[in-house]
């Protein structure tokens, strides 16, 4: 996959490259939305990781492309909107942007269905013990498609197929493009990190391409990533169901006595507010990519066993497990999100990449950066930043 992100991450560099060429700017920089083009990049990157197909959205439109963001906007209208009238019998044809909504997810649905039409006739090996020894990365196409339709053969349900691809595309795509935006926005008011960042890649990048030892040594990047994510969690909100009745305890400063859940009692979780929580992070609404090295614990705090980034060895991350679910970025149990490390990774190299070829400050003030809530945190107008090449 390392392979996939860094191709379509150069696309977009090679981009950005072409309009300071081209710019009027006598300093040879540009004015960019990098929300936009983020959002382009996160889309051919879950196109070629998880399907093989090329949208190609940083140089291109497509009707693929319209349809793909028509859906998008739709599925964050719903998440913020309080009454679904979506449901109420023939809305889907009298209220316009549910008749647009159709129309896109049929675009959708029949290039999605090509793709695994494709697929399946192209499975090469039918024994499923062979194809589970398969090296995919040796393969051209080592997507995630062509995995599920090898390991659950010729006869896995089309549709149950295209539902679980969907999924991955509406989840995966906002995610990684607000990651990315909020990281150059921190990293744009803090120069400092800006190029203590940029020092760490050119050491680890100094002899050629991103690979995934080389991965592994972009530590700071890394770091950077999940204090992004930790200040502006993706998504800002969880929402769980009770199955039976239980008994949640009061916490820190709640009721000793606890809290009784009845079943089908909908629990919200404001990821955002614990993430910012003074009672787990020390200056919370400080941008410190570094306090992810430090342990700390609370004897304060009833239950909680705090941060320690040696509890969960191997994590190229900090993750749930190290911060005792004070930190929450993917969920956590059996419900968390399969796509952690693939959006984690992904920003990695998307940011590493961006960082090597430019210099980044924010057009205006930060306080001119609205900040919008819904299924994910973005901007109102965009990130519109000044890019300059580095010497």
């Amino acid at each position: 996959m390392v392979r996939v992100f860094t191709k379509c991450s150069e696309r977009t560099i090679l981009k950005l490259e072409a309009l300071i060429e081209k710019g009027d700017h006598g300093d040879k920089s540009t004015i960019v939305n990098l929300e936009e083009e983020f959002s382009n990049l996160a889309l051919d990157i879950i196109g070629l990781g998880v399907f093989n197909f090329d949208f190609d959205s940083v140089n291109k439109e497509s009707p693929v492309i319209k349809a793909v963001y028509g859906t998008l906007f739709e599925a964050e209208h719903r998440s913020t909107f309080y009454i679904p009238y979506w449901n109420l019998p023939l809305t889907q044809w009298i209220v316009p942007r549910q008749r647009k909504f159709r129309s896109d997810l049929k675009v959708i649905n029949d290039c999605l269905d090509d793709l695994i039409k494709n697929a399946k006739e192209t499975r090469q090996e039918a024994d499923v013990e062979k194809l589970q020894q398969r090296d995919y990365s040796s393969l051209k196409d080592a997507s995630l498609l062509r995995f599920l339709v090898d390991m659950r053969g010729a006869d896995v349900d089309d549709r149950q197929l295209r539902d679980d691809l969907m999924t991955m595309l509406i989840a995966g795509h906002e995610t990684t493009a607000a990651v990315l935006t909020w990281s150059i926005f921190l990293l744009a008011q803090n120069p400092t990190k800006m190029r203590k960042a940029q020092a760490e890649i050119d050491s680890v990048l100094i002899d050629g391409a991103i690979t995934a030892e080389k991965l592994k040594k972009l530590e700071y990047i890394r770091l950077i990533i999940v204090e992004a994510l930790r200040l502006y969690p993706q998504p800002p909100l969880l929402i769980r169901r009770s199955l039976r009745p239980d008994k949640l305890p009061g916490g820190y400063n709640g009721a000793k006595e606890g809290y009784e859940i009845p079943a089908g009692t909908d629990i919200f979780l404001s990821i955002y507010n614990l993430h910012r929580s003074p009672y787990f992070w020390d200056s919370p609404n400080e941008f410190e990519p570094e306090r992810f090295t430090v342990p700390k614990k609370d004897e304060n705090i009833e239950g909680w066993a705090g941060f320690d980034p040696d509890r969960s060895p191997g994590a190229m991350y900090p993750n749930e497990i190290i911060a005792d679910f004070a930190f929450l970025p993917f969920g956590g149990g059996p419900r968390k999100c399969v796509g952690d490390q693939f959006a984690l990774l992904e920003s990695t190299v998307a940011l590493a990449l961006l960082l090597q070829k430019f210099d980044v400050e924010l057009r205006g003030s930060p306080d001119e950066v609205e900040m919008v809530t819904g299924a994910t945190i973005h901007t109102k107008n965009g990130l519109w930043c000044r890019l300059r090449k580095r010497t």
